[in-house]
This record gives C-alpha cells, sequence and structure tokens, in this order.
C-alpha cells in the first residue's frame, strides 16, 4: 500500500489546524468530561465514564492518523507546465453532447466530488492523468461501463 498523501497547501494547513485543536482543547474537555464521570462514582455502571472512554480512543485515533498522513505527505502546488494533468491540475473535460466539466485533481484526503474535487485514485483521476488537451481518455466506472471524455483544457 502506498502511504504517501498528497496534499495542497491549504489541506495541509486544515489538517495541522485540526490537529492542533484535538491535541490542545480536544484533550482537556475529555480529560474534564472523564473527572466528572469519574466523580460520579461506580465506573462499571456509568455511562457516561464509558462514552467519554470511547470517545478518547476516537480522539486519540484521529490524533494518530492525522500526524501519520501529515509525515508521509507531499504538498503540491498548482502545476507550472499544464501540458499534461498531474495531481494539482484543474482540468477541463467534455463528454459528447454534454456541457463541459472542470474537475481539479487531488490527493484522496482532499476529495470534495460534490465540489468537483476528485481523487487521482479514483477511475476519472486515473484516466486523466499524463493526458493532454484534445486528448479522448476512456473511463472505465465501477459499474463496468466506460466512458469517453475529451480534455479541453488544463490549468
Amino acid at each position: 500500500m502506498n502511504d504517501m498523501h498528497y496534499l495542497t497547501p491549504e489541506g495541509k494547513d486544515k489538517l495541522e489546524k485540526e490537529l492542533e485543536q484535538l491535541k490542545t482543547e480536544g484533550r482537556i474537555d475529555l480529560a474534564k468530561r472523564l473527572k466528572h464521570a469519574i466523580s460520579m462514582g461506580d465506573l462499571s455502571e456509568n455511562a457516561d465514564y464509558h462514552k467519554a472512554k470511547e470517545d478518547q480512543g476516537f480522539l486519540e485515533g484521529r490524533i494518530q492518523e492525522i500526524e501519520s498522513i501529515l509525515h508521509n505527505a507531499e504538498v503540491i502546488e498548482t502545476p507550472a507546465n499544464n501540458d499534461r494533468v498531474t495531481i494539482g491540475s484543474s482540468v477541463t473535460v467534455q463528454e459528447a453532447d454534454y456541457p463541459p466539466e472542470t474537475y481539479l485533481l487531488l490527493g484522496t484526503k482532499e476529495t470534495d466530488p460534490r465540489n468537483g474535487k476528485i481523487s487521482h485514485e479514483s477511475p476519472f483521476g486515473k484516466a486523466l492523468l499524463g493526458h493532454k488537451v484534445d486528448d479522448l481518455v476512456q473511463v472505465n466506472l465501477p459499474n463496468g461501463e466506460k466512458m469517453e471524455l475529451k480534455i479541453i483544457s488544463i490549468d
């Protein structure tokens, strides 16, 4: 498995801020909840204590996940050369008689397909990588169908 995570500078900054928040405010809030739950007595039947411990596990797991992502991150900038589609490219494509659509090709941790941010590991992303303007690109869809797109522009 590839442990490399491609992040935009904004994506890296967002993860760093989340990590800082979890390590400070998140841990402090959880410690207060645990202290309060412990003060209520019998821990074996204390739902607040068990919920706080569960939440603590999720919080620490998220901290570890973000630290791992940041440790294995490669920050991608907007490509200087727009000859070919790369991670970080904004690509406008058109399928047959449909209007053109623009996608930003990003690493898996920053995808947001509803807002046109797709992963370089998605069927669309894999198909577009390395192609240039005016290329016809065939996308193999998860349902087994194939779609043909024309690359209109790369920014």
